[in-house]
This record gives C-alpha cells, sequence and structure tokens, in this order.
C-alpha cells in the first residue's frame, strides 16, 4: 500500500497514511453509522443517568463490543481526532473502555504505536492504588473518550483525574454527541464527536 505524509510533527507515525484514505475514511463512517442505528438505537422510554426520561437509548456497548463493529470503531475515532496529537487513549470506565481498545488496535493496523489506559470511578484501597490502570500517563499527551455524552459528567471526571495525574489532556472525543458539547468546550477542552445525534434514526 502507498503511503502519503499528511504534514505536521512525526510523532509515532501519526501523520503518515494509506493514499487514497480519504474514501475509505467516508466508508467507514458510514458502515459505522449503519451499524449504530442497526443495533444501538433502542425505542422504549427509559431513564437517563441524568434523570431524565427518553423516548429511545442509545446503548453503544452495542456496537462497542461487537466483533464486527468494533474495529470500525476504532479506525472512525482515529479520523475524527487525526488532527490532535497525542499517544494514549481512555476515560472512565466503562463507557470509554472498548473504545479506547478498539483505537489502540485500530492504530497499531496503520503501523501507529497507541496506548490505552482505564480511569477508574475511584482508587483502589489496595495493591498499587492506582486510580488510572495502564501504562503511565504522567507527562503524556491524551485523548479522553466515550461512547457517547449527554452531560459530560463522566468524561470530565476523566480528565480531572488525568490531570490531577500528571498527564496533558489534548482533548475529549466521543462517538455520538448528545448534549455535552457546550459544557466540555465551555471547560476549554477541544471536543470531536463522530457523530452527532441526528444523524441517527430515533
Amino acid at each position: 500500500m502507498d503511503w502519503v505524509d499528511m504534514g505536521g510533527p512525526a510523532l509515532s507515525g501519526r501523520n503518515r497514511r494509506p493514499a487514497g484514505l480519504g474514501s475509505m475514511i467516508m466508508s467507514d463512517r458510514a458502515d459505522l453509522l449503519g451499524h449504530i442505528n442497526d443495533k444501538a438505537v433502542i425505542h422504549g422510554k427509559v431513564i437517563l443517568s441524568s434523570g431524565a426520561e427518553a423516548d429511545y437509548y442509545v446503548d453503544l456497548r452495542r456496537v462497542t463490543l461487537d466483533g464486527t463493529s468494533a474495529p470500525l470503531v476504532g479506525r472512525v475515532m482515529l479520523d475524527a481526532t487525526a488532527d490532535l496529537d497525542y499517544d494514549a487513549v481512555g476515560g472512565l470506565t466503562l463507557g470509554a473502555d472498548p473504545v479506547a481498545t478498539a483505537m489502540l488496535h485500530a492504530a497499531a493496523a496503520r503501523g501507529r504505536a497507541l496506548d490505552a489506559f482505564v480511569v477508574r470511578k475511584a482508587g483502589k484501597d489496595h495493591g498499587l492504588q492506582r486510580r488510572i490502570e495502564g501504562p503511565d500517563v504522567a507527562g503524556r499527551r491524551v485523548l479522553a473518550v466515550e461512547d457517547t455524552s449527554t452531560t459530560g459528567g463522566s468524561v470530565l471526571t476523566a480528565v480531572s483525574a488525568l490531570r490531577e495525574a500528571g498527564a496533558h489532556v489534548v482533548g475529549v472525543a466521543v462517538i455520538v454527541e448528545r448534549g455535552a458539547r457546550a459544557k466540555i468546550t465551555g471547560e476549554g477542552l477541544t471536543y470531536r464527536a463522530a457523530f452527532e445525534l441526528d444523524e441517527l434514526t430515533i
């Protein structure tokens, strides 16, 4: 496969992509949207984590933990954040974990080294008592991710823990934006979403 230089700092091979990637990006994005609409959009009254009631639920774990869909998640999320410079990715367990893992494997397939990490909801009281599991994030440029976010609460909890651990958070990225943009950008964070809510069949 032929490769082209996308410009910018040559860190971890991030800016080298296959020639003709533009059409591949569009195809991956369209395919993933189909998977989300077919597998993750559930109709019926539900109570959201925010306490609000909705007539539908977007259960993205039906996609991020699906063997066919997860590779698409990894590639689409890498493409959605291609302008950001980071070498580790993760967020608050549980929603962020499969997203970060999918991105790690997608990056490896492209020849890029990308670590993943897991932010616990609370620190452990045994063992190494770490709040953030995985490779050390201190002094590193990291991306905080989540599958979807309505209030921004979960991902901002992760951001706070990452900063406390000495990481430089370059931004926040989600698969589907459900209303958190204003809250997250209001914290001075760069925000990326692979899809907007109005793109889903709800």
